[in-house]
């Protein structure tokens, strides 16, 4: 049976093709109508296989930082585009992760009204999560995925040979969504991917399964909710923290174990103000704090974390919205919440808590 996903969308169905030949056959995604948005550093790590497509003069490189991300430097590439003559036959192929996905995804659902685009994820993080999902988030100057759209790829091909050259700060990224989505799914999926946590970095198999598995979970979710107004919701887990720790951080952290250090904070937060059990929420701090590793002793002041979470675009006008564990098995619960003094203390004490 095919490991391919089917996948649908306000636009159709678009597929998730598993191809671990793709390295070696590159030209077949990036055909003759297509201009491509290729992470510069994969660029050069893979500047054979990739040779007629940097060769193609439509080919833009771009440095996969958040200042690239943002809604003021994307205007620089859509000038680019539009001086290749794109035209809404044509299709953008991304070759990169979240940040060059993201990047193409909004240039694609806005220039010309909208053309199609394709998906080469080359991150842990974009293979196993942001993959599917339809969702473009830029930023606007300091303030992080402030807009967006919903414009779902064509197609999605991924490889996991692109993981073999990622530095381990990125593996824990990946995991980290992976962890997320697990427990999304439930505590027994939590609990399974922990008892296999140990060797998931070194066992390319196992770790593929675990992609795979992490993406039937968000493809329920994301075909029942694709407009995020809804159920979807719960893939805030640990990213209204994790986003303020980015913030907080000048982007030290790496988004995934910055989501990750999110988890944690949100889970202790909800212990502490009684909604989750000392039992459940010891149960999930292990893997938790060893997929931070050191990340968990970046210093991150807790005005700036607030600061950052007021920020954030599912909050109410008086109130923040964030995503906790919540009951007797910790059933992943959007959450409105005052920004108050108590909120404040138990931010303070999760924080604490990341560097014991």
């Amino acid at each position: 049976m095919s490991d391919d996903l089917l996948v649908q969308s306000h636009t159709g169905p678009y597929r998730v093709i598993f191809d671990e030949g793709l390295l070696g056959a590159l030209g077949r995604v990036a055909t003759a109508e297509c201009h491509v948005l290729v992470d510069a550093n994969i660029a050069r790590l893979y500047a054979e296989p990739l040779r007629d497509i940097l060769a193609n003069p439509q080919t833009l490189q771009i440095e996969a930082t958040e200042e690239n991300k943002s809604i003021e430097r994307i205007v620089d590439v859509i000038r680019l585009l539009v001086d290749n003559r794109i035209r809404r036959h044509h299709t953008l192929v991304a070759i990169g992760g979240g940040v060059i996905q993201d990047i193409t995804c909004f240039i694609a659902s806005t220039l010309l009204r909208g053309v199609n685009w394709r998906f080469i994820p080359t991150t842990l993080l974009a293979q196993a999560d942001s993959c599917i999902g339809s969702k473009s988030s830029v930023n606007l100057g300091s303030t992080k995925n402030i807009l967006g759209t919903f414009h779902p790829p064509c197609e999605v091909h991924l490889c996991t040979g692109f993981l073999d050259t990622l530095e381990e700060k990125d593996v824990r990224s990946g995991i980290g969504e992976i962890i997320k989505v697990h427990a999304i799914d439930s505590a027994n999926s939590y609990d399974r991917l922990a008892s296999d946590f140990g060797r998931m970095a070194t066992d390319r198999e196992l770790l593929r399964t675990y992609i795979h598995g992490a993406l039937r979970i968000k493809q329920r979710f994301i075909e029942a909710d694709e407009f995020d107004r809804g159920i979807r919701n719960v893939f805030n887990y640990g990213h209204s923290f994790g986003h303020a720790i980015e913030s907080a951080t000048d982007f030290a952290v790496p988004h995934g174990v910055a989501v990750t250090m999110g988890m944690e904070i949100a889970n202790r937060v909800s212990t502490l103000r009684g909604t989750l059990s000392e039992a459940n929420y010891r149960r999930m701090r292990p893997m938790l704090i060893e997929n931070c590793g050191a990340f968990a002793l970046t210093p991150v002041a807790v005005d700036s974390l607030l600061a950052a979470l007021a920020k954030d675009k599912k909050n109410t006008t008086d109130r923040l919205v964030v995503i906790l564990p919540v009951g007797d098995h910790a059933a992943i619960t959007r959450v409105e919440i005052a920004n108050d003094a108590a909120f404040r203390q138990q931010c303070e004490a999760a924080l604490a808590g990341l560097r014991v």
